[in-house]
């Protein structure tokens, strides 16, 4: 089991949830934040601090939005993202390689909140 990242965080990226995770495995993409599934060891500690509730298990994905975030963040990690040249990959911590600076082009297509 991992965690998704849901809509919710889009366009909020509170990092929080980086803050706690024990594992660095949470990564920050130009509007949301993903969870490598190969790093995190589910220990739930950014479900628990994640302030708009945006984070699940991934065994609770059962909605058709959720499943969605669940192979879009799979995605995140294994495509080749706009502007980069190869998939991310496990690169072993988020602090290694600093923000990513691109989404999924599901997160990226996202509709913006309006003000």
């Amino acid at each position: 089991m991992t965690f998704i990242i849901g809509e919710p965080c889009i366009d909020v990226l509170d990092k929080s949830c980086m803050d706690i995770c024990p594992m660095d495995c949470i990564y920050t993409g130009l509007r949301k934040n993903y969870i490598n599934a190969d790093e995190c060891i589910d220990c739930s500690a950014c479900a628990d601090v994640c302030p708009v509730d945006a984070i699940y298990p991934a065994t609770r994905a059962v909605t058709e939005e959720h499943r969605a975030f669940a192979v879009d963040s799979a995605l995140f990690f294994e495509s080749v993202l706009p502007g980069r040249k190869e998939p991310l990959g496990s690169i072993g911590g988020s602090a290694k390689i600093g923000d990513i600076g691109t989404d999924t082009p599901m997160v990226a297509g996202h509709p913006k909140a309006a003000c």
